[in-house]
């Protein structure tokens, strides 16, 4: 009786401990999607290594709840990612608003390494508005022969943003819309697209703003604008390679190599989906089901044999 009891116990602990993690280990979780503070990370970016897109790795960093945005340039801090308009909105410590110029050439400005250059960029709607540039500065060369690269972009400028108070407290001079006197404006507005980097150093400039427009919304004055970088992303090269992966129930990822794409399905990675290897793993992990269940009975059997 004592036996039987012992056996009955043995093959219920079997049922209900080893074989539900046995299935379990065939069940795909994803691991890659995770928080900082009340910000997702999601594919493209990721926190772990190994997770996301390639092009996007060794980005952000979460430090005590801070979302942090690394490249070339400087650190950010990450005020929003909208995956649904593909766009980061970045902040920089030492970039200058309505209310505060900050010189000194200590913003970070922006540019990303050429081969993230492909992936992310400033959205054509963000302004770029250089200040205290040298008359040695590349931007304007060839002055005052040469068109200078200052223009308004979205709506948004130098003219409108000379009436900003930060500008009473530095002593601003105004200078009259498209006349620069005898040297070059204090204040040039630009896209990205015009110089492809925002370096503080190269362009030999004490600071700058930068705003954005989130249209059809017309702010009234620059008191009303955007202050930040809004950044455009995009995964160009085999995107369907992740819409097919996360199809069949995996997560996208990347090789220890870095660059090479990745499946990630739970206990195994594949370089296509987890449906290429998914029904020989199920094979196997349904096999070693039956094996422990055939095993439990058969011991049920036995022993119960024996007694009789």
């Amino acid at each position: 009786m004592t036996i039987h009891i012992f056996t009955i116990t043995l093959y219920l602990l079997i049922q209900a401990l080893i074989i539900p993690r046995v299935i379990s280990s065939a069940i795909h979780v994803n691991t890659c999607r995770s928080y900082c503070g009340n910000i997702t990370i999601d594919y493209p970016f990721a926190l772990q290594y190994g997770c996301g897109h390639p092009g996007f790795r060794d980005l952000l960093f979460c430090m005590n709840d801070v979302l942090m945005f690394h490249i070339s340039s400087g650190s950010y801090r990450v005020l929003e990612i909208d995956y649904a308009y593909q766009a980061l909105t970045l902040h920089d410590p030492h970039l200058s608003t309505c209310d505060n110029i900050v010189l000194g050439g200590r913003g970070n400005g922006f540019a990303v390494e050429p081969w993230r250059e492909p992936y992310m960029n400033p959205t054509a709607d963000n302004v770029f508005m250089l200040i205290g540039c040298s008359a040695r500065s590349p931007l304007f060369q060839g002055f005052p022969g040469k068109h200078l690269p200052c223009r308004n972009v979205s709506g948004m400028g130098c003219e409108e943003y000379y009436d900003c108070p930060a500008w009473d407290l530095v002593g601003h001079r105004k200078v009259g819309s498209g006349s620069y006197g005898s040297g070059p404006p204090e204040c040039c507005a630009l896209a990205f697209e015009a110089i492809k980097s925002i370096n503080l150093t190269k362009l030999e400039c004490e600071g700058y703003s930068s705003a954005y427009s989130l249209a059809p919304l017309k702010m009234n004055g620059p008191n009303g604008w955007s202050y930040g970088i809004r950044v455009k992303y995009s995964v160009q090269e085999n995107d369907d390679f992740c819409h097919a992966c996360e199809a069949t129930g995996g997560t996208c990822g990347y090789g220890s190599d870095g660059i090479r794409q990745m499946c990630m399905c739970g206990s195994f990675n594949s370089t296509s989906n987890c449906d290429s290897v998914k029904s020989s793993s199920s094979g196997r992990t349904w096999s070693m089901v039956d094996a422990l269940t055939g095993f439990s009975m058969g011991m049920l059997v036995w022993m119960t044999g024996n007694q009789i």
